[in-house]
Formats: C-alpha cells, structure tokens, sequence
C-alpha cells in the first residue's frame, strides 16, 4: 500500500492516514499499537471488507478499491480471516464449521467440487492443527484453545494464499497459545501461506514474526525486522516496539 488513508466520514478523523506498507509473500508480518492505532482498520482493508479513501492498496496483486462484485467475492476467497472470538456454529459439529466455507463456495460460485471432496478437505486441516479426533464434537466440548484452531482450520480450508489474525491468542494460557502460533507457522511454512498477526503481545511477536509495523494514531511509526534472512532473531526491535505499546 502506498499513500493509504481511510476516513470513515467525509470530513472525519482519519483511521489510518498516509500510511506505506509492503509486506513479503510467505512472511509471518506482525502489527502492533494501543487500542485506536489503526490496526482492525488495516485488517479490514486487507480483507477488502473496506476500501481506502486515498492512496493505492493493493493485495494479492489486485488493486482492491476498483473491484466489484463477482471480482470482489473472488479475491475475498483468496483471503482466510481468523477473528478474535472464534465465532463458532453451535449447532454444528466441528467439522461441519471447517467444511462451511467450502460449502458456501460451492453454492456461490461452482467449483465442480463433491461434498466428498469438501468433507476429505475438512478432515485434512483438522488433523493438521492437530484434531482430527475431534470431529464430530460440537464448540461446546471445546476448550478455548481447541475451539481457536478449529477457528484456524476453518480459515485456512479453501487454500488462502493470505491469512489474517486478530488477537489469535488473546485470554489464552501460555501453553495453548504456544499451540495457536505453532499452527500459524506451520501454515506458513507448510501451505506456503501469508500471515499477517494483529497483537497487543510482544511474546508473540518475539515467537513467529519475521518483520512488525508498529502503529500509533492512526500513523504507521516504523516497521522492524525481528529476524534476519539467516533466521536470527535481531533485538533491537524490542524496545522502541514496547515503547510504541507504551509497556
């Protein structure tokens, strides 16, 4: 993104403004700042939920602001969203929460897919973050962490060559938050896929980001490398990000 604003009334405060980013193909890219910096706001546009009010965004390769309809709804399935509260189907057993998007895919837009073919699907992502044995549980007999990577594993069902975290580990224990981020570099590292993580948690950032963009009014502050290409985590990003948090 380049020049990137967005105002969400004419004349308004800007949610984000004149904002430059560019983040890797296959990077795990953290975005940091107190509540109202502007980081759900970027999240949308990446999405292509909202458009920007100025500048040029593109995600993808596409230039989101100028598509449209069937367009639209294309580059959107390109996209996995994983949303702070996982916002699970209660009367639908775990993997028919996984197999959903798959199913409204198919209604959609027809990919030539059999429910066989969605259900095998389904059950792939379930085993890889790890609950295959719990497919036929409902949300219920979930713990949070459990119910967190079904979330995940739902995100990442129709292949999303960009995937997108809210607070992923929010009021999650140490342990099983350590479980949400080993998913999330594996979807990186084994499906080849972008992960872009909104956290106010440093642990975080230290334990899966390669780069961060630390966010302040609406203004993006600077961007830091928290690994090196050779894998080496770099520590001086440390400080001015826990500053930038005002920790």
């Amino acid at each position: 993104m380049i020049g990137v604003w967005k105002r969400y009334t004419d004349g308004g405060l800007a949610a984000l403004e004149s904002v430059d980013l560019r983040i890797g193909h296959r990077e795990i890219f953290g975005v940091i700042g107190e509540s109202g910096a502007g980081k759900t706001t970027l999240l949308d546009l990446l999405a292509g939920s909202i458009t920007p009010s100025a500048g040029k965004l593109r995600v993808l390769g596409r230039s989101v602001g100028e598509l449209q309809g069937r367009e639209l709804r294309g580059f959107r399935r390109r996209i996995g969203v994983v949303f702070q509260g996982v916002h699970l189907l209660s009367n639908r057993t775990v993997l028919e929460n996984v197999r959903l998007p798959l199913e409204l895919a198919r209604k959609t837009r027809p990919t030539g897919a059999t429910r066989r073919a969605e259900q095998d699907t389904a059950h792939d992502m379930l085993a890889f973050v790890g609950l295959a044995d719990r497919a036929d549980h409902f949300p219920a007999q979930l713990s949070g962490g459990q119910q967190q990577r079904v979330g995940i594993a739902r995100a990442l069902a129709a292949g999303p060559e960009l995937l997108l975290c809210d607070e992923p580990t929010s009021s999650l224990d140490a342990t099983t938050a350590d479980d949400i981020l080993r998913v999330l570099v594996d979807a990186r590292d084994r499906l080849g896929t972008t992960v872009v993580v909104v956290t106010h948690d440093l642990d975080v950032v230290r334990a899966i980001c390669d780069r961060v963009a630390l966010f302040e009014r609406g203004r993006l502050h600077d961007v830091l490398t928290v690994r090196s290409r050779g894998g080496g985590q770099d520590g001086s990003y440390l400080d001015r990000a826990r500053r930038a948090l005002g920790a």
